[in-house]
């Protein structure tokens, strides 16, 4: 995880007058739900197939796409129907660790100590002009991944949370434009993980790590995940004993949302 390791976290803040963004997972739960008989979206079940479904489905999140600034290309109707049908929030599974330590002040955690194993990623880079266009187009490319364009030909299944491995420049003053998308591969495809089709996406096994991580809420772009990074840094006590210029930023819930839940995540030197 240290060397190149880490992303899938969906990004945007689409509070936000004219900020790029991502559709959401709470976006899929919507779609899946049972639309109401008024709804553009719902299907009479009166012959509709795949097709006018990906088309409904790909209409909706190219309209949703639109209010972030997002173009949804339309190789993404298939991936989009297979995410709405598959993903529930009960489905997603998390990625496993081990509690070493939780440091609190006055019943508030201030940080926790973790330890996450040995396991396998498919992870994307990206270097677009914006932190969330490189989330956002990192993201669509993982999604076809876990959508059945993989050597298996299947569903690989939600995991969470979705992680970006950021890195700041040599002042420690501000994020590069480099990050790394990065997707846990379910605990039933970590011997054999399929094989994306994308050359774009590549499988990385990474080693245990120790991290140091802190909880926020709200928007995540360049000044929130600094502002974070600094915080973080003046609790702990050694934070020289972590990487100093590469951190992961992980993502639980709605990122639309206005008090969304994170993670920033310090990497323990080897």
């Amino acid at each position: 995880m240290q060397q190149e390791a880490v992303s899938c976290r969906m990004s945007g803040a689409a509070g936000e007058p004219g900020a790029p963004g991502a559709i959401t997972l709470e976006d899929l739960d919507r779609m899946a739900e049972e639309p109401s008989p008024d709804s553009p979206y719902h299907s009479s079940g009166c012959g509709q197939g795949d097709e006018a479904e990906q088309e409904r489905l790909l209409s909706y999140w190219q309209s949703v796409g639109r209010g972030h600034q997002v173009d949804v290309p339309r190789d993404m109707a298939e991936p989009i129907q297979q995410l709405t049908r598959n993903n529930q929030p009960q489905e997603r599974e998390s990625i496993p660790f081990t509690l070493i330590h939780r440091k609190e002040k006055f019943g508030e955690v201030l940080y926790e100590k973790r330890q996450y194993g040995k396991a396998k990623w498919a992870c994307i880079k990206m270097q677009e002009e914006q932190y969330e266009q490189s989330i956002c187009l990192g993201f669509m490319k993982l999604m076809k991944y876990i959508c059945e364009q993989n050597s298996s030909g299947l569903y690989l299944g939600m995991t969470i949370p979705i992680v970006t491995l950021v890195h700041t420049n040599e002042s420690h003053s501000e994020l590069t434009r480099s990050v790394t998308v990065a997707y846990y591969l379910p605990e039933l495809l970590q011997e054999q993980p399929p094989q994306p089709y994308d050359s774009d996406i590549i499988i990385e096994e990474w080693p245990p790590t120790v991290v140091y991580t802190r909880s926020f809420r709200g928007v995540t772009n360049e000044d929130s995940i600094m502002r974070e990074i600094n915080f973080l840094a003046e609790l702990l006590e050694s934070p020289e004993l972590c990487l100093q210029n590469m951190f992961i930023v992980a993502g639980f819930t709605n990122p639309a949302a206005a008090n969304r839940h994170n993670e920033i995540w310090f990497l323990q030197r080897p």
